[in-house]
């Protein structure tokens, strides 16, 4: 393959046969519910009926006595042995895996019953006796902010303001104050959550001896999330070995597990036993500390009178839920691509951020991203609307130009590189708008409404982690460093065994780690076997996070290889008598660059440096073996200034999409149907075609169940109201159109062979582009999608309003003044 950036690429860039694919088939992945241990006892929790309440008593005799029932544990029983759940919040908002004394949210966890079997456990549940005093539920975040006495949820803050930041980069005041227009706009991002076929789960073993855990769990981040769970548990992080295993789908939601295997870990501490906890599908919804964003903006967008996009303002109020586990680290995301693929110098965040009673916040594909998104693509539209404007040529007219790339966006971060113009044009001459223009007047004939939307976002890849807490002006972690690692060792026949630290899940690592080694070092992918390492020998591994494993694991990779060649170039020499400068690999042969016929295979000089040791010189750059480990850093961060008037660069991995959408809406029912999808991907270089296709459009279905169907819907007592998929509806293969793919490349000047990542562009692009669309096909309405999801009954209710926009705030965007009371 020769790519865009003038490397003519082998292996990178093909589509080869995935090497794992034979036993995901063949029904052999190995998933935690797989995990069948002798003597293992099942859990099963008393979850809270109450979204607000205090515990009065807990009456668990009947439940103890049941036949088979092995522990009934409360949540102060258990705080005896365990302590909170890690969080990164600072001042720290207190869980604990079960609650203590007060719950918060409806699914909350009361009391836990180990037993010999899961029927067992859940037949004691039933008899446990709960006395609640029920409290004001807080469920508006609104309401949340000036809520006091019994409404606040957690007493020690006085508030449930639990945090408050507001900042100004670049010229807020003087942008605002000259423009020519100022868009307004207030959007509603709903809740909503990812739904893995596997729920989180965790199996644990516990060696009383040596005070040693084994744990078999589905997190994506076992190395990092290990030794926090450790901290919780009173031991040391060497006495926590996690074995990897599938994760089942997680689009992020199990990238902060941490409730599920501190129960299992704790239960069988105290049981002696090997214990399993494995979420069931209404405890994942009402209570796996995985629901996403739930956010409401008032934003603002300045234009000058040549319709040049000039300042940002984005007033946002974020609902986390019942804690702030994850501090603002969503925040963060979204400010990484703040001002999207536009040029714009000046940039207001003004961050609220507060607690109800719902389940918390987590990670779900975009983690915030997607919702900055949204909202900057539909204030275009609004733009381009009110001044008369093709949205399509509005948005090319304020596209950062190629060649102004790296750009620096006004909060700090760097885009690495981009061409916008050439996706936007790839994606419309494959759309064919005036095909669809053309099909409008025959479809209004027959009762529906054809309309076409456009969205061009941006992917920020390669997660840093300081914008995990550089919100904040103390943070509890301020950590600088998301490094991944891998193992290489060349066996006597030549064979390449890899060793990963990251479980498998779902994006084809071994494809992704195959083609990688097989490019770095000329060798057949099918000469090359993938393992994966358990905690207790492996080395440091973020993980599968932010898009960044492809990014993180080719410089590993590349790193180990580089250390692996010159060891076995130093064999090779002393071997054909050729200088190590001389010397070339290719097609599994070291050999001599101008005499190609003089060399040594792999698996020759494999051979020689594990079993020939004393034909070698008696220094240490002659040891038996061939392996190398490398730990490979983010490529390029640095750290925020202490007033954060410079964020610093902490997400510059930046790909670039294009997606275009054909709905067709029936006028009598409001029932929206895709027709045409297309999606124009930059991701700079790709490994692997087929794979990075797969990921766009499974982005893409959950983008259509964010923007057409799911929500979580809580009632004014806390109730969830769509609490099983029955009521909270997932788009299935009926809902999704066959979408239209291809991709740009603009290879990353920061990055080993120019890869970005590509795990949440499909998301990220979606959801603006359906809302675009369904404004379009009611165009002489004048409606605009200011909230999702986009159901048949919203629809109706949207075309009931008068089209405006949103009245004037009584406070200005860019005049300084608090819009909601400080955190306390």
């Amino acid at each position: 393959m020769n790519s865009p950036s003038g490397r003519n690429f082998r292996w990178i860039g093909q589509s080869i046969k995935r090497p794992e694919d034979a036993r995901f088939l063949m029904g052999r992945g190995k998933y935690v519910d797989d995990v069948a241990l002798p003597r293992m006892a099942h859990v099963a929790i008393l979850a809270s009926p109450h979204a607000h309440a205090h515990i009065v008593s807990i009456d668990v005799e009947e439940a103890r006595r049941l036949p088979g029932v092995l522990a009934v544990v409360t949540g102060r029983e258990l705080a005896e042995t365990t302590g909170p759940l890690p969080t990164l919040s600072n001042p720290p908002v207190i869980q604990h895996c079960i609650a203590i004394d007060k719950v918060r949210h409806v699914g909350e966890p009361v009391v836990a019953v180990v037993a010999e079997s899961r029927y067992i456990a859940e037949d004691a549940v039933a008899l446990i006796q709960v006395d609640y005093e029920a409290l004001p539920a807080v469920v508006d975040p609104e309401q949340a902010v000036s809520a006091t006495g019994d409404a606040v949820l957690h007493e020690e803050f006085g508030s449930n303001v639990v945090h408050r930041s507001h900042y100004k980069w670049g010229p807020v005041d003087e942008t605002f104050g000259n423009a020519k227009h100022v868009i307004r706009r207030r959007f509603r991002w709903p809740r909503v959550s990812p739904q893995p076929i596997e729920t989180c789960g965790a199996v644990v073993e516990y060696d009383p001896a040596e005070r040693k855990f084994t744990v078999y769990s589905n997190m994506s981040q076992q190395s990092v999330i290990g030794a926090r769970l450790a901290r919780a548990l009173g031991v040391e992080p060497y006495q926590m070995n996690f074995h990897i295993r599938d994760v089942g789908g997680s689009f992020g939601g199990k990238s902060s597990l941490y409730h599920v295997p501190l129960i299992a870990a704790a239960l069988a501490r105290k049981v002696r036993r090997p214990v399993k906890y494995l979420e069931d599908r209404l405890e994942h919804m009402a209570n796996g500390n995985q629901h996403a964003s739930d956010r409401v903006y008032d934003a603002a967008l300045a234009v000058d009178e040549d319709g040049r996009f000039t300042g940002l303002s984005l007033k946002v109020l974020d609902d986390y839920g019942a804690y702030f586990m994850m501090n603002t680290g969503s925040h963060g995301n979204a400010l990484a691509q703040a001002t999207g693929p536009y040029r714009i110098e000046a940039l207001e965040y003004d961050l609220t951020a507060v607690v109800t009673n719902k389940t918390q916040q987590a990670p779900y594909r975009g983690f915030g991203g997607e919702v900055g998104n949204f909202v900057i693509e539909r204030l275009v539209d609004e733009a381009a609307r009110r001044l008369g404007r093709d949205p399509i040529e509005l948005r090319r007219q304020n596209f950062i130009a190629k060649e102004q790339f790296p750009y620096r966006i006004p909060n700090g971060n760097i885009y690495d590189s981009g061409d916008y113009a050439r996706v936007l044009d790839r994606a419309l001459s494959l759309a064919d708008i005036p095909r669809w223009r053309a099909k409008k007047a025959a479809a209004s004939k027959r009762g529906k409404r054809i309309g076409i939307g456009i969205s061009t976002v941006n992917e920020r890849s390669v997660l840093s982690v300081t914008e995990l807490w550089f919100l904040d002006k103390n943070p509890i972690l301020p950590q600088s460093s998301s490094p991944e690692s891998v193992q290489i060792k060349l066996n006597p026949d030549g064979v390449a065994i890899v060793t990963l630290y990251a479980p498998h899940w779902g994006n084809n690592p071994e494809t992704m780690a195959t083609q990688l080694v097989a490019e770095n070092l000329s060798i057949d992918p099918q000469r090359i076997t993938i393992n994966y390492a358990a905690t207790d020998n492996g080395l440091i591994s973020k993980g599968p996070v932010g898009s960044r494993y492809t990014v993180m694991l080719a410089g590993a990779i590349a790193g180990a290889c580089r250390e692996l060649k010159a060891k076995m170039f130093r064999y090779a020499s002393h071997r054909t008598g050729v200088a190590v400068e001389e010397l070339e690999c290719y097609d599994e042969r070291i050999f001599a660059r101008n005499e190609p016929t003089k060399g040594l295979s792999f698996a020759e000089v494999s051979r020689a440096a594990h079993s020939f040791r004393l034909l070698f010189p008696a220094d240490e750059s002659f040891r038996s073996g061939l392996v190398a480990q490398y730990t490979y850093d983010h490529p390029y961060t640095t750290m925020p200034n202490a007033d954060r008037s410079d964020l610093g660069v902490f997400y510059p991995i930046v790909g670039h999409a294009c997606h275009v959408v054909v709905v067709e809406i029936d006028e009598a029912t409001n029932k929206t149907e895709i027709l045409h999808y297309v999606a124009v991907h930059d991701a700079g270089t790709i490994v692997n075609p087929k794979t990075v296709d797969g990921q766009i459009r499974g982005g893409i279905a959950q983008g259509i169940g964010t923007a057409l169907y799911e929500k979580y819907h809580y009632d004014e007592q806390g109730q969830l109201v769509t609490a099983t998929l029955g009521d909270y509806a997932v788009p299935t293969s009926h809902e999704v159109p066959d979408i239209v793919v291809d991709h740009v490349e603009t290879p990353s000047p920061f990055t080993e062979f120019g890869i970005k990542g590509c795990g949440e562009g499909g998301r990220l692009a979606a959801m603006p582009a359906i809302a675009s669309a369904i404004d379009d096909a009611f165009s002489e309405e004048r409606i605009f999608v200011d909230e999702l999801p986009v159901t048949p009954s919203f629809l109706h209710e949207l075309r009931g309003r008068v089209s405006a926009p949103s009245p004037k705030p009584t406070t200005r965007y860019y005049e300084p003044g608090a819009m909601y009371p400080p955190a306390i």
